[in-house]
């Protein structure tokens, strides 16, 4: 009989499995060290990885295990189509390459692409695309360590019948928030109009052949103030635990704000959530995109077909709901609806639209925040009785029927003597848009609990 509590044929047996249990203990003490030297290392400091770490990162194209493995898809940066853009109706982008510059709201492991057609009136070819962070601000260079080669099912290249879209496989790529990365994509033949975002306030560039792998910047001699065919950058992130949409017309797309310097109220909410964290502070883990178009309204679409500036409520889906992990929404629309119609128009209509909005939110698990409607007397629109409507739909929005939660931009930013106007500091001289001041007004006004939580409105 075999004895296994001592002495006899069992005791090498019984050290081998005591040696092999201290070699396993040896090593697992190793691996517990090394993952706390790394955890202290990565905590330390503000929280966070700094910029410097994150473009790094991104040179060398080394992502950890974990970052690889774990996170969220998020919006980091937006744009929604706005139409076909002017005289590209014949040869389209034939021949040409474009390099968007987009501003990202939050960093990540992996970015995607999307890509649209929808206002093509043949198949878009991209023969072939690249993603790349800047080099420098207000330049077409590429930090060349961290250009990437964009691919679709696998392949370089990617045709997207006219009115639809792509979304482009995930690329191994360090994003970092706040920064300038550019979509660099060829399109070898003409689809018809290019499905752009008009009013980017950014200046992107073009070149004439295939550079899509250029790091110089030197073959883009063309400059242009729109973003073509691109219309979304999302990351993968292990920061960010959503996204929150920014849906409205020329004041959340930033008509009047500084050119270059994103300036825009829904940038000034990024930069407000990145340093509140950044500070240790409570606000959302959320990114941020910006689903403004200028001109838009609730109710009524623009012309043509498809329809160039859609209503809100036809683009809600596309541009708030087809965003990747939707939190909340902060809708600021309206105005557009009483300036642009032909008679006076409907306040209860205009309301019903915007419940209708918020019931899409709800129906998706998606918090609706609304702004009142800031005041225009002094811009050429207006008529005492279209600020009678303004004042209409404002008490509605105030008394809680139609938004989850409300930001009073009105009342913060008018003219405390005449309240139909905007005061002069938020004014950008207009009479309808604000200052980059104003902006950042608007932004400053939303509370962090106004993008959390669960409430509901009582429509």
């Amino acid at each position: 009989m075999t004895r296994h509590d001592g002495g006899g044929p069992g005791v090498p047996r019984a050290r081998h499995h005591a040696r092999h249990h201290a070699l396993l203990s040896a090593i697992l003490a190793v691996i517990v060290g090394l993952s706390a030297a790394i955890y202290a290392g990565v905590d330390a400091g503000d929280g966070g990885r700094r910029r410097d770490d994150v473009l790094a990162a991104s040179r060398t194209g080394h992502r950890s295990a974990a970052a690889a493995s774990t996170g969220v898809w998020v919006g980091s940066w937006a744009a929604a189509p706005s139409g076909g853009e002017p005289l590209t109706g014949t040869d389209g982008t034939a021949g040409r390459t474009v390099r968007n510059v987009v501003h990202t709201s939050v960093p990540g492991t992996s970015a995607r692409v999307t890509l649209s057609n929808l206002h093509g009136t043949g198949p878009l070819t991209v023969s072939a695309a690249t993603l790349a962070v800047a080099a420098d601000d207000d330049s077409a260079a590429a930090d060349p360590a961290t250009l990437r080669r964009l691919t679709f099912g696998g392949r370089p290249a990617i045709t997207i019948p006219a009115g639809g879209q792509a979304v482009s496989d995930a690329a191994p790529l360090a994003v970092p928030g706040d920064a300038d990365v550019l979509i660099s994509l060829h399109t070898p033949d003409s689809a018809g109009p290019a499905t752009f975002h008009h009013r980017a306030r950014q200046t992107s560039y073009v070149a004439d052949g295939e550079h899509t792998g250029d790091v110089t910047g030197a073959p883009y001699t063309g400059r242009i103030t729109s973003w073509r065919y691109v219309t979304a950058l999302d990351v993968l992130s292990d920061e960010v635990d959503g996204t929150v949409v920014a849906f409205g017309d020329s004041i959340t797309d930033g008509v009047t704000s500084t050119p270059g310097a994103d300036r825009r109220w829904p940038d000034v909410l990024s930069d407000r959530l990145r340093a509140s964290l950044a500070d240790g502070g409570y606000a959302p883990r959320y990114g941020v995109v910006n689903a403004g178009i200028s001109g838009n309204r609730v109710l009524t679409d623009g012309q043509g077909r498809p329809a160039a500036n859609p209503s809100g409520l036809n683009r809600f889906d596309r541009d708030v709901l087809g965003r990747p992990n939707v939190r909340a929404v902060v809708i600021d629309l309206g105005v557009n609806d009483i300036l642009r119609s032909r008679d006076t128009a409907d306040p209860g209509a205009v309301l019903d639209g915007l419940r209708t909005l918020v019931r899409r939110a709800h129906a998706h698990g998606v918090k609706a925040v609304g702004t009142t409607l800031l005041p225009f007397r002094g811009h050429r629109g207006y008529t005492n009785a279209r600020e009678d409507v303004r004042r209409e739909i404002n008490a509605a929005i105030r008394s809680g029927s139609v938004y989850d939660t409300v930001v009073d931009v009105d009342r913060a930013m008018h003219d405390p003597y005449d309240p139909r106007r905007l005061r002069s500091e938020y004014d950008s001289g207009d009479h309808l848009h604000p200052s980059d001041r104003g902006y950042r007004k608007m932004a400053e006004l939303i509370e962090w609990e106004q993008l959390r939580g669960a409430e509901r409105a009582q429509l």
